[in-house]
């Protein structure tokens, strides 16, 4: 009898030690990312920084245990859609991590039909801020027409009258010049659209030499965005004609590869290195601490985004399972960010401010994105009215 109830307690402690070490076990967050391609250091610049806001905490975030699950899309809609189907097969049911619209627009529905939840640390395609907005879809970084808009009220601030606009022929592209015209005054001689992975812009240049615009405005990430610009001031246009472009465009790693051809530039972002904001001096040093390079604009939203899961996993201590309850956390947005201004409209996306830079010279001879002016304050997404959320 005496050795039935010992077995019976060992039996006992040890269901309660293996229910311990489950419990123990990190929650695992799917970051879905472009780490090939030439495109592969905006997947670094957010990996590693959201991985800095993990070690910041000692492998947690609010307080909670965490693991990176990595998969690098390879830039591919279908691979990215792969990615997300296996690891939900996996039981994960927090994702982040996807750069462009392309893809997120092939694996969030994937995600969402299975009532897991996506934070956009990046891409923002628009179709998803209105009607086709979801519960568990949020985006910590903008709605992809947002911030072209203010680089529209950018151009009418600077004097421009009349304006040539070139994007790429993809989601985001449509999005750029739609979002660019939404606040523009003035004239748009032409809308020019090229191709995703086109290098040669000989053609395109030749247009924008016939029309002489006031300026132009051009959206083209990664390595398209370098070789325009390298070949727009080879061209001699750059002298003559002002170059105006989202940061995404012509970011810290892109200026860098660009060399003089950046100089002069001017960019609309949400954030810069000089910002202003005592979290994003820290998040700057720190980051550079850990990684020995000045972050990007991809680092300093994957950093947010990284403090906004943090602040909703500790509001429901790491448990998914209270769903309602990680949502309203997420929708609060309870976190200090190095943008400053954060809060999220009613569709899920921000209500932030956008600053005009102009990529000068610093006093050590390095070029950087000066903060010329706060365009927009405060600026609510503009298909909030869409969602029914």
């Amino acid at each position: 009898m005496f050795r039935k109830i010992a077995l019976a307690c060992l039996g006992t402690i040890s269901l309660g030690l293996a229910q311990t070490a489950a419990s123990a076990e990190p929650l695992r967050i799917g970051f879905i990312t472009t780490l090939s391609t030439p495109a592969g250091y905006i997947g670094e610049d957010q990996r590693d920084a959201f991985k800095l806001a993990i070690d910041q905490e000692g492998g947690k975030l609010g307080g909670v245990p965490v693991e990176m699950v990595l998969e690098d899309d390879g830039l591919k809609p279908a691979t990215g859609k792969q990615s997300a189907e296996k690891m939900l097969q996996e039981g994960i049911q927090l994702f982040t991590g996807i750069n462009f619209s392309n893809v997120l627009m092939a694996a969030a529905p994937t995600i969402l039909k299975k009532d897991a939840f996506y934070v956009s640390l990046n891409a923002g395609p628009s179709v998803f801020a209105g009607k086709r907005c979801d519960k568990n879809y949020f985006v910590a970084s903008f709605e992809n027409t947002s911030l072209h808009a203010a680089a529209g009220q950018a151009a009418n601030e600077q004097g421009i009258k009349n304006i040539v606009l070139l994007a790429p022929n993809y989601q985001a592209g449509r999005d750029a010049l739609e979002g660019f015209k939404r606040l523009y005054k003035g004239k748009v001689m032409a809308e020019i659209y090229t191709k995703l992975d086109q290098s040669d812009f000989s053609v395109e240049l030749a247009r924008v030499r016939d029309l002489a615009p006031d300026a132009i405005y051009q959206f083209h990430p990664g390595g398209a965005g370098i070789n325009f610009a390298k070949q727009y001031a080879n061209s001699g246009l750059s002298k003559k004609v002002p170059m105006f472009l989202p940061v995404f465009s012509m970011d810290l790693r892109m200026i860098q590869a660009t060399g003089n051809a950046a100089e002069g530039v001017y960019s609309t972002a949400l954030w810069s290195p000089l910002l202003d904001v005592p979290e994003s001096k820290q998040f700057v040093e720190d980051f550079k601490k850990a990684y020995g390079r000045v972050p990007t604009h991809y680092a300093a939203l994957a950093y947010d985004t990284a403090l906004l899961i943090a602040s909703a996993l500790k509001a429901v201590d790491g448990d998914l399972n209270r769903a309602d309850e990680f949502r309203a956390a997420l929708q609060k947005a309870d976190f200090k960010s190095v943008r400053g201004n954060f809060a999220f409209d009613t569709n899920h996306h921000p209500i932030q401010d956008y600053y005009l830079t102009k990529i000068e010279r610093d006093a050590d001879g390095n070029l950087m994105p000066k903060v010329l002016s706060k365009v927009l304050s405060s600026q609510r997404d503009a298909f909030a009215a869409e969602c029914s959320l």
